[in-house]
């Protein structure tokens, strides 16, 4: 009976090659995982509603709307109704900063956050602009030039 022995340098080798393949596989599974916890699909209200069951397990982008006089504060969390067309959307923000300044009624807004079974859309993001900043100037004021 012969056994074989490992050198030194093949132990070596081994324990370095096991190490570093590890090491790549622990980075492959965080990039992974990362990628899935960013990524969000963007939806229309009329979509979300669609969507069945397979809107409460992804992470969502819905835009509208906000509706006028819906807007209710306490502290740092939000609850307002986005609306589209004829669809219309319950949403809860619990963010970590308070809304942007241009968060006003009939501003455009973006959530973005998950759905819940309970019909409500729970945004940790908000995104809005103001409707009346980027509105197109005066016809009257554009074409008039200025003396100087």
């Amino acid at each position: 009976m012969s056994s074989k022995i490992m050198s030194p340098q093949t132990s070596k080798f081994l324990k370095f090659g096991s190490a570093i393949v590890a090491i790549v596989l622990a980075l492959g599974y965080l990039a992974y995982t990362g990628v899935q916890e960013s990524k969000s699909y963007y939806v229309t209200i009329k979509e979300l509603h669609g969507m069945g069951d397979g809107a409460y397990a992804k992470r969502l982008r819905v835009a509208g709307n906000v509706q006028p006089g819906s807007i209710k504060r306490s502290g740092l969390n939000v609850s307002f109704v986005l609306v589209e067309s004829d669809q219309a959307l319950n949403v809860v923000y619990n963010g970590t900063e308070p809304p942007p300044d241009t968060f006003k009624d009939n501003a455009q807004a973006l959530a973005e956050g998950s759905f819940g079974h309970d019909g409500v859309f729970y945004a940790k993001q908000i995104q809005a602009k103001c409707a009346s900043k980027y509105a197109p100037q005066d016809a009257t004021n554009a074409s008039t030039p200025a003396k100087t």
